[in-house]
Parts: structure tokens; sequence; C-alpha cells
């Protein structure tokens, strides 16, 4: 791969070394915003006592993309997260436990002694299925289910591990309103402000999703992995995932691997059965498809309307960030209908707060 490039094959640029610092920095200020100082304590470390004694270091250094593009700061925050969570290292383990000791120190030997270990989590970038989003887009399914009776059919885009597609078997405290299953080990309780949403008995016939890249939950490295990437000081989105992760190993999530542009193009071509609601969903997802992709998934929508009928109606759920502005949007619109959009919510992107508005 390009990213391999090390400083034995590319010369030591200062004013490279520097733009990689800096994201670091700027991924330390972020963290320290979104509450896990622990993450900004080593991804700030990291920022100041890196250099290239080790492959691990020589490559982060060496980086050929964009540093906040790739996400490289928590490729490396994700190897050292998944290291203390497996115990690999005791002393790492207990600096991510009780964040005490010379972080400088520790990590400067980590990069050393487990350099081989750490060198692969450079490869890909972190990928992390927010089960915390459901607090949103579940009241977004009720209010179809509302208006167009109880049967529907579940379709994500960017579905990652498809712990989403579960979300009829999570619990839910929205402010006023009780939904879902009380007794699931997922119960969600976002800070709720607004209206409480509409309720609605919901029956999912079928759900389905898509991913470039799905992750099979029911593989336990595979589920490890993927909680190493969540902030280990953020013990309540740690708690949700490995709650929605144990529900998926007993009801999978069907996830498919593939272009999701034409995922959908094909399922959205194929009529659903009479009484059943379609619906489209999808999380801060549409901003990693291609202009060409995002094109291609807004014709297929619009050819799906089209089709919409009072027997087979269609819904469009939506979660993203819109006009560059902090909060997501949650947005829904229905055919039949006069394919308006219905600005539902804005909240934090992990759905830990929520202005209702629906």
């Amino acid at each position: 791969m390009s990213e391999s490039i090390t400083s034995s094959e590319k010369p030591a640029s200062p004013a490279r070394d520097e733009a990689i610092r800096a994201a670091f920095r700027m991924q330390a200020r972020h963290c320290v915003a979104t509450g896990s100082p622990l993450t900004a304590q080593v991804v700030g470390t990291l920022a100041d006592m890196l250099d290239r004694s080790t492959r691990t270091g020589a490559r982060i250094l060496d980086w050929p993309g964009d540093p906040m593009v790739d996400a490289l700061k928590l490729r490396i925050a994700g190897g050292l997260n998944a290291l203390a969570r497996m115990g690999g290292d005791a002393q790492l383990t207990a600096f991510y436990r009780e964040r005490q000791g010379d972080c400088t120190a520790l990590l400067r030997r980590i990069l050393s002694d487990h350099d081989d270990w750490l060198l692969p989590w450079l490869d890909n970038a972190p990928q992390t299925n927010e089960v915390g989003r459901s607090a949103v887009l579940w009241p977004g399914v009720m209010a179809v289910a509302a208006r167009f009776g109880p049967q529907v059919e579940l379709l994500e885009l960017g579905a990652s591990g498809g712990l989403n597609l579960n979300m009829d078997r999570f619990g839910y405290d929205l402010g006023a309103a009780r939904s879902g299953d009380p007794a699931s080990s997922v119960q969600l309780t976002p800070h709720w402000s607004g209206p409480p949403p509409v309720s609605a008995a919901v029956d999912v016939v079928s759900r389905a999703g898509v991913d470039l890249n799905p992750l099979d939950m029911t593989d336990p490295a595979t589920a490890e992995r993927m909680l190493a990437y969540i902030w280990p000081d953020q013990h309540d989105r740690v708690a949700r995932a490995e709650g929605a992760i144990s529900i998926a190993q007993h009801f999978p999530p069907p996830v498919d691997r593939g272009d999701g542009a034409e995922w959908i193009e094909q399922r959205l071509a194929k009529p659903q059965a009479a009484g059943v609601t379609r619906i489209l969903y999808h999380s801060v997802a549409l901003q990693y498809f291609p202009d060409e992709g995002r094109d291609r998934v807004h014709q297929a929508i619009i050819a799906a309307a089209a089709r919409a009928t009072p027997e087979r109606p269609f819904a469009w759920l939506s979660m993203e960030f819109h006009d560059q502005i902090a909060q997501a949007e949650v947005r829904l619109t229905t055919w039949p209908g006069d394919g308006r959009h219905q600005l539902l919510a804005r909240c934090h992107p992990h759905g830990a707060q929520v202005e209702w508005l629906g």
C-alpha cells in the first residue's frame, strides 16, 4: 500500500511533521470538547513525543495523505485502546483505567515494545456503529408507522455492523415517551428537549443494510476491534455498543458488502409487499459517498417516490449534517405526499442530545 511509506523511503520534512502534529493536537481539542479527556491526553501526548525511532512513529510522521480525512489519529488511538482492553500491556491497561503516571514515558515505551503489533492498526480507517443514533431514528420510524401503519421494511445505507438495524429491539426513554423493549440490554435515554415524539406500534417485517466494509458482529475479533475505536472514557457509548453487539449476535442483521448507490438502486426497484412501508434511512453516511454516488442515491429515491402508492408507501429518513452546522439534522420525507422534507430534530452526532421539533 502507498500508505506504508517510511522515513527510509521518504526524506523527513519539518513542515510535514508539524502538519501531522497539528492534526493530533486538533483531535485532542475535539476529544476534550466531546467529553473524552483520556483520548485527548493520549493523542495530545503523541503530538509532542512522536519520532521515527519506531516503524509506527515513522509511518505516522511520514503519512502521505491528509491526516484529518484519513483519521490518522484515531487509527493509532484505536490500536492503543485495543492493546489496553486486551491486557496486552499491564501498565497501559492500568493507565487507561486510572489515568495516573507519566503518559509520555509510557507511550514512548509502548510504541517501542509493541511496534509490530501497533503498525497494522494504521492500515484501516476507524469504523464504529453509533447505537445512540437510534434514539432519533426510532422516533422517525414511529412517525412513519403512525402515518401508514405498523408494518415496515428497513433499508440502511452505510450500515457498518448493522447494529441500528436492530433498533426495534432497543428500549427508549424519549422525554415523556417510552417505547421499545424495556428489558433490552440497550436502553437509550438521550437528553431530550421539545415535545415527545409520536408513539406508534412498529412491526419490522424485513431489514437489510449495505456497507463497503460490513462488520460481522458475530465474529468476536471483529466486534472487539470495533469497540476499540470507541473512546474508552465514554462509558455509556461503550456500554451501548456492547449491548447492541450482544443483540446482534442473537439476531444477526443482514448487511451486504457493496456500493451503496448500486445496492439501493436495485433494492428500491423491487416492489415491497402490499401493506408494508419501505423506509430508507442513513445516519452520517452520505457525506462519505462520492458526488456521483450521492446523485445516484437521490435519483433512486425520486424514482421510488414516483412508484409509491397508499398500499406501498415509501419513506426517506436521514440523519446528516447540513450547511456545516455542528449538529446533525433528522429529516423525514414520505410518499404518497408532496415530497417536502420535514425537519424532525437536531441532535448530537452520537444521539446524546436531541432537540425534537417534529
